[in-house]
Order: C-alpha cells, then sequence, then structure tokens
C-alpha cells in the first residue's frame, strides 16, 4: 500500500494576538447591577454600553462571584470570599477580603490598581468599599460589596 494509514497535513502556524489588543475598553451589552439583568430598550433589545463602563461591571461582578464556583468561568475570575470569612477575627477576615479582591481585579490588564478600601461590620454581615483605577484614566472607579 503506498498510501499512509492516517492523513498528513500542515499545521498552520500559530500567531500570538497582540498584548496592546487586551487593554482596549470593549464595548458590551449594559449590566444594570441592582435590577441583576441586562438593560433592555422599549423593543426588549439588549442596550450597548461604552468600554468603561463595561469595565466597571466587570470589576463589580468579579468582586462577587466566588472562584470555582461557576464552570463556566476560568479558574482566575472570581475571589475566595468563602475561604476569607470563616476567619473569627475582623481583622483577619477584612486583609483576607483585600487581597482576594486585589488579586481576582488585576487578572484584568485594563487594571492598573486596587486601593482604598473601607470595611463596615452589621453583626456578622460585611460590607466593603474599595476603589479601582483602570489603566489611562485619570479618575477612579468606586465599588461597594
Amino acid at each position: 500500500m503506498a498510501g499512509a494509514l492516517f492523513p498528513v497535513f500542515e499545521v498552520p502556524e500559530f500567531t500570538e494576538e497582540s498584548a496592546e489588543y487586551d487593554v482596549q475598553y470593549k464595548r458590551s451589552a449594559k449590566w444594570d447591577v441592582q435590577a441583576g439583568d441586562f438593560v433592555r430598550d422599549g423593543a426588549n433589545r439588549v442596550t450597548e454600553c461604552s468600554g468603561r463602563e463595561a469595565f466597571m461591571v466587570w470589576c463589580y461582578k468579579t468582586a462577587r462571584t466566588e472562584r470555582y464556583a461557576c464552570l463556566a468561568y476560568p479558574s482566575e475570575t472570581g475571589v475566595e470570599m468563602e475561604a476569607a470569612m470563616e476567619d473569627d477575627d475582623e481583622m483577619t477576615v477584612e486583609s483576607m477580603v483585600e487581597r482576594t479582591i486585589t488579586d481576582a481585579l488585576l487578572v484584568n490588564p485594563r487594571t492598573e490598581s486596587v486601593q482604598d478600601f473601607e470595611f463596615s461590620w452589621d453583626g456578622d454581615e460585611m460590607h466593603c468599599r474599595f476603589r479601582v483605577k483602570g489603566m489611562d484614566w485619570e479618575e477612579f472607579i468606586t465599588v461597594t460589596i
């Protein structure tokens, strides 16, 4: 037999994406944080938001998403809030929450810094506020969870 047992073909050359492309703010579907749903127009079509607004929503949703809880998300998406909240000492919990939120948001190449964490406690319930600065932004955004 002259023919090969298995088909032979040329493997295409792999080209890497530009890192510059990853830091651009891309438009996205508009999300209403309070309602927890997409914003729709009068014809029930999902509306669009700017790249900066999409980044702000991404920061909020990432800080509220438990890592490994949703199989659709990659392992670097989300925070480890359940593990952070297990300690009895409030200062330790605050330190762990600050670390996990900072680590989760710095995964995005559009995030320049995460800082100015403020915590308030209402019994066992913790509220957290922090500021995020996007790349090439003069201002910070404040996120409250």
